[in-house]
């Protein structure tokens, strides 16, 4: 006999409780969790880095395509952004005007280096025998380092870069004199900094637009020495003494005489130095005469604890911003850019370019624009290098290859100057200011 279940009647069936379901209630929960699906796959997109998508991601994309966001929390590649340029802008407000005068005005300085009769002078004082002879010796000796190393090697200086280099070498040990305080012009004895007085004609003339004034320390003398801060080249030449102003501005122009591509590199925390132009390495050269230093761009900031803002470089063709090679770590070692947007130092940058380049063949112009192309390449490597390290120093391992940076040569402290001076400018090797720094604009060089 068959049974029948007495529950059958009277219940109703799952298909008669569909039935009874409101079409309306059915939409409302369909797309509650289309919602919370998207939501969840929104979510889990965030959380995770970018991949490729699994084969459900991919099956499923086609019968529930997603919608664009609008708002992607991925930033955009490195390469989306590294070929935007910056947009050269004239200089609008009183700060920007202001310093494009002063780079405008101090722009002039290498180009007294042109003049005809001063190269003469320059070559009377240089003892070109001695520093020929001395080029001559080191280039044979550079040669033949590269010969033993292998045929197709190159020196690494070439001959005039030789000579370069022993005119540095006289002009610091030989010719200039550096001045802390003049001694008494009656007695010899040490002087003491009255303050400033005005030039007289004289020395307005040959340049000088301050003088410094001294008084002897002797009780019974007192007599007072002036020590004009002479610009004239000529000027220095015949006094053969002064401070970083007048070093730089005397060897530069000695390079120039003997046949080197010189610039004047000024500084805006009060310091100016040189570099010559080396057709061996296809680069500009660091060189200042007061350190008897060649080709040490982190000099400044590394081993005296100099930090700087500006580093521009001045010649007959132009100007350049060099500070990414004086300062290779802003972070430790720069000062705010703060006297004018980027934008504007570009657009000076290349006002002083125009200004000196207009005159020029279109073939010297089209050298300088691949020197200059070349150059901002060299200035690039620098930050890529520089952010490498930074990289390599976070890098738990690398502390195993940490000894191998110790190979390198420390960077001495300055060596110019008397030591109570060196420390009230920050270059004594600490980077700390003395109560006098930094000094006001165009004092103390």
């Amino acid at each position: 006999m068959a049974h029948q279940n007495p529950n059958r009647q009277g219940t109703p069936t799952a298909q008669q409780q569909r039935g009874n379901l409101d079409a309306a209630d059915l939409t409302d929960r369909f797309e509650q969790l289309l919602s919370t699906r998207r939501l969840n796959n929104l979510a889990d997109r965030s959380r995770s880095r970018p991949s490729s998508p699994s084969p459900f991601n991919q099956s499923s994309s086609h019968h529930t395509p997603r919608p664009a966001s609008t708002n992607s929390v991925v930033p955009p590649s490195y390469s989306s952004l590294r070929n935007i340029p910056k947009v050269a802008t004239p200089p609008q407000d009183p700060g920007s005007r202001k310093f494009r005068n002063l780079l405008v005005a101090v722009s002039v300085t290498p180009l007294k280096y042109e003049n005809p009769g001063l190269l003469d002078d320059a070559l009377a004082v240089i003892p070109l025998e001695r520093i020929y002879g001395e080029a001559e010796e080191e280039s044979q000796i550079l040669q033949a380092q590269a010969a033993s190393i292998g045929d197709n090697e190159k020196p690494e200086w070439g001959y005039q870069d030789c000579v370069i280099r022993a005119l540095l070498r006289w002009f610091k040990r030989t010719f200039m004199t550096w001045v802390n305080n003049p001694p008494c012009p009656i007695c010899a004895t040490p002087t003491v900094a009255v303050g400033m007085t005005p030039p007289t004609p004289d020395e307005a003339a040959r340049g000088a637009a301050r003088v410094e004034l001294y008084r002897c320390s002797a009780a019974e003398c007192g007599a007072y020495e002036r020590f004009p801060r002479y610009s004239d080249v000529w000027a220095i030449l015949q006094s053969r003494r002064g401070r970083c102003g007048e070093w730089a501005n005397c060897f530069s122009m000695l390079c120039r005489a003997v046949g080197g591509r010189v610039r004047w590199v000024w500084n805006a925390e009060d310091h100016v130095w040189t570099e010559v132009y080396s057709e061996q390495q296809k680069r500009w050269v660091h060189v200042d005469a007061c350190e008897e230093a060649w080709d040490k761009p982190r000099l400044y900031s590394e081993g005296w604890g100099k930090k700087m803002s500006y580093c521009i470089a001045f010649s007959i063709d132009g100007a350049t911003d060099v500070t990414r090679r004086y300062v290779r770590n802003p972070a430790a070692h720069g000062l705010d850019r703060n006297r004018a947007p980027e934008e504007v130092l570009l657009y000076i940058i290349n006002e002083i370019r125009q200004m000196r380049r207009e005159s020029l063949s279109k073939e010297e112009k089209r050298r300088l624009i691949k020197e200059d192309e070349r150059e901002e390449k060299e200035l690039r490597g620098y930050v890529v290098q520089a952010l490498a390290a930074e990289i390599e120093k976070m890098i738990p391992t690398s502390t195993t290859a940490a000894p191998a940076s110790g190979n390198e040569q420390k960077l001495p402290v300055r060596q110019s100057g008397a030591v109570e001076w060196r420390q009230a400018r920050g270059e004594n090797g600490h980077g700390q200011p003395g109560p006098d720094h930094p000094p006001r604009e165009g004092e103390g060089r």
